[in-house]
């Protein structure tokens, strides 16, 4: 068997590490915030190239203080891609905006900027760019469009842990970005997890406020905020794969240039293609191929895991009806969630994993 991610040969290889950080959490009693959570918030501003990151319970909840501190409120607009998780446009929703959809680039799956502007109304506040699959959104137009029109930027960097846009850190380029450790994520805690990234002083101190019941000090609280603080034991547990991750972004991108090597004179499927522009670290490995549910079955028989990223567009989801769309809105998008198919992807795949995984895929594509 080939699983479509395995996170037990992970933590084989670094719980030593792992018991030594949770044990300190627990000698500490340090078991919300604390001393593991701050050094992992340093580290990983230092690894995004963000001055500041303050550790939340999970990627949505990043996304949803980020917007609050960018000022973002009822009735606004927030401009978004039709293809991403639900997360994306439900954190949106959570502040009573509405997000806007556009479709997906052809090659790069990403928000696609030429779309985007012709989206922008009066009430348009934000723009957020989701960094899909683990490779950067086309930013500079689109950090062109918000300079002109005066808006801020989001990035939705869940996917996307280490991945670059022109040498930039995915997370650093827009105003804030909002990053989740959900445990099979590139860079995965044990259980929920997220982070705000950004350089400016006052949105920091804004989503700090926000995590912990919105205190200024303890026991005054000047806004009206949530209870998002991360847990001791995941900061404990970020810290130590912090160490690893380049190692293993260097490793998923490894599997995926044998699997190119391997499948691109396969017929009747198209391979992912890494940008120009990107530094692509493959959260997900995701093939287009026309009869998914056949391929998929006989990769399954033959003992492969994959999975679907995403089987439905957001403006087909039934929750967000009130959006008024119907199918042929957003064709980009919806050809991903017809035809895409994610391949298995870690960094622990050996070579010869890879390569029966791609003679499997070769078999099942002969109709």
């Amino acid at each position: 068997m080939i699983s479509f991610v395995d996170l037990k040969v992970q933590y084989r290889s670094i719980k030593d590490e792992i018991k030594v950080a949770l044990d300190e959490v627990l000698e500490n009693t340090a078991f919300v915030l604390g001393p593991a959570v701050a050094k992992f918030e340093e580290k990983f501003a230092t690894y995004c190239g963000t001055k500041h990151c303050v550790a939340v319970n999970s990627g949505t909840s990043a996304l949803h203080l980020a917007m609050l501190a960018a000022g973002v409120k009822r009735g606004d607009e927030v401009i978004a891609p039709a293809m991403t998780f639900i997360a994306t446009v439900s954190a949106i929703d959570y502040i009573g905006a509405k997000p806007v959809l556009v479709d997906v680039d052809p090659v790069s799956y990403c928000m696609d900027p030429s779309k985007v502007e012709a989206a922008i109304t009066p009430r348009t506040k934000a723009i957020m760019p989701v960094h899909l699959y683990g490779q950067s959104a086309d930013m500079d137009p689109i950090l062109d469009i918000t300079r002109r029109r005066n808006l801020i930027v989001i990035e939705d960097a869940a996917q996307a842990h280490g991945a670059e846009y022109k040498g930039r850190r995915c997370g650093s380029m827009g105003d804030i970005g909002g990053f989740s450790f959900y445990p099979g994520k590139n860079l995965g805690a044990y259980g929920e997890g997220g982070a705000v990234v950004t350089n400016r002083d006052d949105f920091a101190e804004t989503v700090r406020m926000l995590r912990d019941w919105g205190q200024e000090k303890k026991g005054v609280h000047v806004l009206k905020a949530f209870n998002y603080r991360m847990e001791g034991f995941q900061g404990a547990v970020l810290g130590v794969k912090m160490n690893h991750i380049e190692a293993w972004t260097e490793g998923r991108r490894r599997a995926a240039a044998i699997y190119n090597r391997l499948l691109r004179d396969v017929p009747g499927i198209v391979l992912p293609a890494e940008m120009p522009y990107a530094r692509h670290v493959y959260h997900v490995y995701g093939i287009f191929v026309r009869n998914r549910e056949a391929v998929a079955r006989k990769l399954q028989e033959a003992g492969i895991g994959t999975n679907v990223h995403y089987p439905n567009p957001i403006h087909l989801q039934p929750c967000f009806a009130e959006l008024g769309h119907k199918r042929g809105d957003f064709p980009n998008a919806e050809r991903l969630a017809d035809e895409e198919l994610s391949l298995p992807m870690y960094p622990e795949l050996t070579d010869g994993q890879v390569e029966q995984v791609s003679a499997a895929l070769a078999l099942a594509t002969i109709p």
